[in-house]
């Protein structure tokens, strides 16, 4: 405890968590769940971008009316 005491006072002064990193993780795990399995790294982080990156994928157009 004597060695981690630092990073104890650190989390409680400061709140800190891991709940958001813990929280993309699970994400990433679902995203992986669906896709069983990929070709390759590159589509698997594709795939990660698409669902957690928080685009809105409709046009401009369609998403905002001109009054």
């Amino acid at each position: 405890m004597r060695a981690h005491l630092w990073g104890i006072i650190n989390a409680v002064r400061h709140k800190a968590t891991n709940a958001g990193a813990e929280s993309v993780n699970a994400k990433i795990q679902r995203v992986k769940r669906m896709a069983c399995g990929h070709r390759n790294r590159r589509r698997f982080r594709t795939a990660i971008m698409f669902h957690l990156g928080g685009l809105d994928l409709y046009p401009a157009s369609l998403t905002h009316t001109d009054s």
